[in-house]
């Protein structure tokens, strides 16, 4: 009825590492030369089956969503800190790997009715796609890993030039630095989810990913385009948010993927290459970020003790 590699595959798509194909495999009466092997997999023992999924496919769906997962848990903290004060709730952060909790964090005393709203709204749809990733993963899913969301954003400003050495850089002061926080975020999701498309192969999934990039892309709009109006009558917004731009391209790669609110003075609201189009990042290059360091790496920045599940290495080519 199915082939070997149609079966090897299916299973090698629905894990994330071996020991969860070793799982299914079992559970599909493959983890032995019994009566499903027969029927499924005629001429080939457990061992076999084991080696031939574990080459068929490095990177699993359930890698990619685990790694998108970890984002999510990031930006969810990050935003329902903001507007609530408290972060997720104790039903969805647990899983596999190491648990770790969050330090920082606080209400932001909004003025501005528009990005109160905004944050508000944000918030509920992070909250959503942890709910959702978790679910679709299943006992596959990772727990949330130690986030810092305090320090962290004083670092990466400090990086970037905003700050000197030794200030402080609040996100949760006022409704300008709390947008510039959320810029830091938003475009890396975008390029993030982008960046993995490709990566996927169950097209369930892929279409879910690609739902939750049209939404992290509608957020880094909102953003954007707040932060440029808001930059009408407060030009230092314009030096800033560009000065994290730069920043970010200094961590992950030579090439000049980045792009800030404004280019050559005029509006640059929608960052796209010369079709249009919106770039890409690898999961290695989205860590050098989110870990503050061009480096290869396995933690540091906004995850001190890094992320879980098998993709939590950032890249090293800005490093050279």
């Amino acid at each position: 009825m199915f082939d070997d590699k149609f079966i090897t595959n299916a299973i090698n798509r629905s894990s994330e590492t071996k020991l969860d194909r070793r799982a299914l495999l079992t559970a599909a009466g493959l983890g032995a030369a019994g009566v499903g092997a027969a029927v499924l997999l005629p001429a080939m023992g457990a061992a076999a089956v084991t080696q031939q999924v574990a080459a068929a496919a490095p990177i699993s769906d359930g890698s990619i969503l685990n790694f998108a997962l970890n984002l999510e848990y990031l930006e969810a903290e990050f935003y329902l800190h903001a507007v609530t004060g408290s972060g997720l709730p104790a039903n969805l952060i647990g899983g596999k790997g190491t648990a770790g909790a969050v330090t920082g964090g606080k209400q932001v005393d909004f003025k501005n009715a528009a990005v109160k709203a905004y944050a508000t709204e944000i918030a509920a749809d992070e909250r959503a796609h942890v709910s959702f990733l978790r679910s679709a993963l299943g006992a596959a899913a990772v727990a949330r890993p130690a986030i810092n969301i305090s320090d962290a954003f004083t670092a990466a400003a400090t990086a970037a030039g905003v700050i000197k050495a030794g200030q402080t850089f609040d996100p949760y002061a006022d409704d300008v630095s709390f947008l510039i926080g959320a810029f830091i975020f938003e475009d890396v999701g975008v390029t993030a989810y982008k960046g993995a498309a490709p990566l996927i192969t169950n097209k369930t999934y892929l279409e879910a990913a690609a739902g939750i990039l049209s939404v992290e892309a509608y957020h880094a709009g909102i953003v954007r385009s707040t932060l440029f109006g808001l930059g009408i009558e407060t030009p230092s917004i314009y030096d800033t948010v560009n000065k994290i731009s730069d920043a970010r391209d200094s961590l992950d790669g030579s090439t000049d993927l980045d792009q800030g609110i404004t280019v050559n003075g005029a509006a640059n609201l929608v960052p796209t290459d010369k079709n249009g189009i919106t770039f890409s990042r690898t999961p290695g290059q989205v860590l050098n970020i989110a870990y503050l360091n061009p480096k290869a790496v396995t933690s540091g920045g906004f995850f001190p003790g890094g992320v879980n599940g098998d993709l939590n290495t950032s890249d090293g080519a800005a490093a050279s």
